[in-house]
C-alpha cells in the first residue's frame, strides 16, 4: 500500500478481518486452510460494525473465493480482473515469501495492478481525512492525511 506504519495501524481508518481467527495447524505444503466457520460465523458481525467501510482488500485465494464466490476464476485471472471487482472488493494475491514465484511470473502484477491499488487506497484515506478534518488549515501534519504525499 506504500502508506507509513502509523496510517496502516491507525484502527480508525484500516481494519484487518483475518479468514479465520484461530491457526488451523499445519499441512504438507504450509498451513491449512482457515476453518470455514469462523468467517460465516464473524465476518458479517464486524463488517457491520465497519458503517464507512469503502474497500474490502481480498489478500488471497481464500478472501477471493468466500467473497467473490461465481465471480471468481484462477488467482492470477481474478487479480488481473480487478476492476470487476470494484467498487467494493480488490482481490490481490497473498505477500507470502511462498509466492514469490507467482510474483515474478506475473509481472504485470507489479506494473499495473499495484499501482491501481495504491490510487484506490490513496483516494479513499484522502476522502476519509476530508469528512474527519473538513478545514486541515490549523493541523501542524497534513501529511497525516494526504496519503499521496507518502505514495
Amino acid at each position: 500500500m506504500q502508506i507509513d506504519c502509523d496510517l496502516f495501524y491507525n484502527k480508525r481508518r484500516i481494519s484487518i478481518i483475518p479468514m479465520g481467527f484461530c491457526y488451523p495447524g499445519k499441512g504438507k505444503s504450509g498451513d491449512l486452510p482457515p476453518r470455514p466457520e469462523c468467517a460465516e460465523l464473524w465476518h458479517a458481525r464486524l463488517l457491520s460494525e465497519l458503517p464507512r467501510l469503502r474497500l474490502r482488500v481480498l489478500v488471497g485465494k481464500y478472501a477471493q473465493d468466500y467473497y467473490l464466490g461465481s465471480k471468481r476464476r484462477s488467482l492470477p485471472d481474478t487479480v488481473r480482473a480487478w476492476q470487476d471487482c470494484l467498487p467494493d472488493f480488490f482481490p490481490l494475491p497473498h505477500p507470502s515469501p511462498r509466492n514469490i514465484r507467482w510474483f515474478r511470473n506475473h509481472p504485470w502484477f507489479e506494473a499495473e495492478v499495484l499501482p491501481a491499488f495504491r490510487e484506490r487506497v490513496a483516494g479513499i484515506l484522502t476522502d476519509y481525512c476530508r469528512y474527519v478534518y473538513p478545514d486541515q488549515s490549523g493541523r501542524p501534519d497534513n501529511t497525516q492525511c494526504n496519503p499521496r504525499a507518502i505514495i
